[in-house]
């Protein structure tokens, strides 16, 4: 099948759903390419590299739309690129299903296929579709670059000859994708971290009783932040307003505040999106919403790598032949048109059904009576244990005992003596001591020094040779052993 990119129409969006490297592993699954002439030029990808790559440059959106029986954009397409859908044709794109009902509508009409790329289930195997996290990963990066552009001094603190600057204090308010990129990006300044963001990366929904404290705590830290990043959004709701007014008006003149949720209301109660302002009291409030866009090369990497592992799994047997496999947990989740149907939302994982039809059976809790009963029989068993190895190992020493001389079994007693006892001393030592433990046994047993130097002044040269390597090996595990049991110890020893 032909896949094809248009160029983005919507202002300002320099992405693009195709570059010359993942073209040339779309090839690999047996389809044929087309780009629009000019998609990749914002990005840094020009018509003379898609063609070195195979790919087929047609020069206006509506001759590809036509050619192509699969289409891979960025933006929520138009009323326009709706109407040019057609019946058994896939489009791939960032949908919005939840808040798009309309286009829904008009794509189950034409009979167009349609994948949103937000709606990639998270669960494990489709980690490298997860496009929202490749975007949200930049976002967060771009965010503290875009914050550090805006802050008034140096931000990562500077010792110089004219005195001290310190380090810009950072908050990050939200623990998802784009808010560890924040605070991974953040690493060599002064943070301060709140995680509100639920597993996987998204945030889910906090309890009245969690926002009270949140809030207060967040109150506390304005006076003292240069910088905030907010990045919490729960999917298909409006952004939790967690930096307040009375938080803005109590920061420092000079500080910045990045909200990485202004299109959906903002996290800040005075961000205004797409745009830039700066409050009466100095505080400027960043509500940009097209961070991704503002790395182009990047984000269309990224994206364009989604998608092909998308493509991937629709094309299992790699013959240029799309299988939409509705069983597939992947495909059925982002599928939220198909076959003249709305398809969305979908029914949930059955990976995560099944996870959740078998709940951890919750351990019984045991009576008095019946702890003590499940303690005598433990006992009984090891007792019992223990009376089968002695008398097997008594057994053994007198088969032993049979046929050696005096002198020996003298040695050998003495010896499965040491055995028992050092097995039940370092058997009753805590666990955290067994290596610095085992260290100083080391070291202890290297005695066998003594018979070293006693053989070193041996008339034979192969003894003299031995006994010298012998104490050359022995006193490396003496001076060793010390040496790792005082490391050991000092990592239990308070400062």
């Amino acid at each position: 099948m032909k896949i094809g990119t248009p160029k983005e129409v919507l202002e300002g969006e320099n992405r693009v759903a195709m570059t010359p490297d993942s073209a040339l592993q779309l090839q690999k699954l047996g389809h044929s390419c087309a780009i629009e002439s000019g998609a990749g030029a914002r990005a840094g990808f020009t018509d003379a590299a898609y063609e070195a790559a195979g790919v087929e440059v047609i020069k206006t959106a509506a001759a590809l739309w036509k050619e192509c029986d699969i289409v891979a954009k960025v933006r929520i397409p138009t009323e326009t690129e709706l109407k040019r859908l057609r019946e058994g044709q896939t489009l791939i794109t960032f949908f919005n299903p939840a808040g798009n009902a309309e286009g829904l509508e008009t794509a189950a009409k034409k009979g167009a296929t349609v994948i949103a790329m937000e709606m990639v289930p998270r669960i494990s195997r489709a980690q490298k579709m997860d496009a929202l996290s490749s975007m949200a990963n930049i976002a967060g990066y771009r965010a503290v670059i875009e914050a550090g552009n805006n802050f008034g001094r140096f931000f990562t603190g500077q010792i110089t000859a004219a005195g001290k600057v310190p380090p810009a204090k950072v908050l990050v308010v939200g623990a998802g994708v784009a808010g560890l990129a924040a605070i991974g990006t953040a690493t060599d300044f002064e943070e301060e971290q709140q995680d509100g963001a639920a597993t996987g990366g998204y945030a889910s929904v906090s309890s009245p009783e969690f926002r009270e404290a949140q809030l207060a705590k967040f109150r506390e830290l304005a006076p003292e932040m240069d910088i905030v990043i907010t990045t919490a959004l729960i999917p298909n709701r409006e952004a939790p307003e967690l930096w307040t007014e009375d938080m803005v008006k109590s920061m420092k003149r000079g500080s910045v505040i990045v909200d990485l949720a202004a299109e959906k209301g903002g996290n800040c109660k005075l961000t205004v999106m797409d745009e830039k302002i700066v409050t009466d009291n100095g505080v400027t409030i960043i509500g940009y919403t097209d961070f991704p866009s503002r790395m182009a090369a990047q984000a269309s990497t990224l994206y364009a790598t989604n998608i092909r592992h998308m493509m991937t799994d629709l094309t299992p047997d790699k013959d240029g032949a799309v299988n939409h496999n509705m069983e597939d947990d992947v495909i059925r989740g982002a599928t939220v048109t198909h076959k003249g149907e709305v398809t969305w939302p979908p029914p949930p994982p059955k990976v995560a059904a099944i996870a959740a039809a078998k709940p951890k059976e919750k351990a019984k809790e045991l009576t008095p009576e019946e702890k003590r009963a499940q303690e005598i029989a433990t006992f009984k068993a090891q007792t019992r244990q223990q009376v089968t190895l002695l008398a097997v190992g008594a057994a053994l020493v007198l088969a032993v005992g049979t046929v050696a001389p005096a002198s020996f079994m003298q040695h050998f007693i003495v010896f499965l003596l040491a055995v028992f006892v050092g097995f039940s001393v370092i058997w009753n030592v805590s666990h955290s001591l067994h290596t610095p433990l085992m260290a100083i046994t080391n070291a202890i047993s290297s005695i066998i020094i003594l018979g070293a130097l006693v053989q070193i002044g041996s008339s034979s040269v192969l003894i003299t040779i031995m006994a010298a390597l012998a104490v050359f090996m022995a006193a490396i595990n003496i001076f060793g052993g010390f040496l790792v049991t005082r490391r050991m110890l000092a990592m239990f020893q308070k400062s």
